[in-house]
């Protein structure tokens, strides 16, 4: 089974929606998406997330099922070097997070005092479960850390949502923490990232990230990546530091 995570395109965050240039972002990925074989889309209940769908499913005549654990992850924490401001959990400075062993491992980040406070394990889990439900209604079962694959299948599965709700849900098809995948990668709007299962022995299968971030439909457009991804590359870039 292959699975496609999309985040929405360039946002307007005040409107929940997409700005001028998001909307050209997703119709240039709706240009790549219409060409595939996709057994079911899904898609979180946020505006920015249904518009980057919809540019796709009104080409092809498809509904998308929405799934409110699909919506950005919600999770809030007070950040450490920021005292008396709400942060969204993966808004941590390296030096900050880094220096927390915890954080490296799968089922310890979340006990941080910090992400213990926000309930940030409890918004987790409901993610992870969400994730699960639906793979099992597809034939793939979790046991443990790995899928029993009980329909074994080729089919696509679509995801449009958010970057910080595909983390955790990689994290969880990886089993590693999610502090590490929300801080050492990046999925720039309109990104696809591509998991598709492996199953060396039978009946067992793993996910294995075939691409993340991808966003050759840009360059393919001639459409610049946007910024909204990334913090500066460089101190003195005058590029955003928070």
């Amino acid at each position: 089974m292959r699975l496609m995570i999309i985040r929405h395109g360039d946002p307007d965050y005040e409107k929940d929606s997409l700005t001028e240039k998001g909307w050209r972002e997703v119709a240039l990925l709706a240009d790549r998406m219409v060409q595939l074989d996709v057994k079911a889309f899904y898609v979180s209940p946020l505006g920015r997330a249904r518009d980057t769908a919809e540019a796709t499913l009104s080409r092809i005549g498809r509904k998308a099922t929405v799934c409110d654990w699909l919506r950005e992850f919600p999770a809030q924490i007070t950040r450490p070097d920021v005292k008396g401001r709400k942060a969204i959990a993966w808004d941590w400075l390296p030096e900050d997070w880094m220096g927390e062993e915890c954080f490296y491992y799968r089922d310890r980040w979340m006990e941080h005092p910090a992400m213990a406070e926000g309930h940030v394990g409890e918004l987790y889990r409901e993610v992870v479960q969400g994730l699960d439900s639906l793979l099992a209604e597809h034939g793939y079962v979790r046991e443990g850390a790995l899928y029993r694959a009980g329909c074994a299948n080729q089919d696509t599965l679509v995801f449009f949502c958010h970057f910080g709700v595909e983390c955790v849900m990689l994290s969880h098809l990886m089993n590693v923490s999610p502090m590490i995948l929300w801080h050492h990668t990046c999925a720039a709007p309109s990104a696809v990232t591509t998991v598709v299962t492996e199953e060396r022995r039978q009946g067992k299968a793993i996910f294995r990230v075939g691409s993340f971030g991808d966003i050759s439909h840009l360059y393919a457009g001639g459409e610049e990546p946007a910024f909204a991804a990334r913090f500066c590359e460089t101190f003195d870039s005058g590029e955003r530091h928070d």
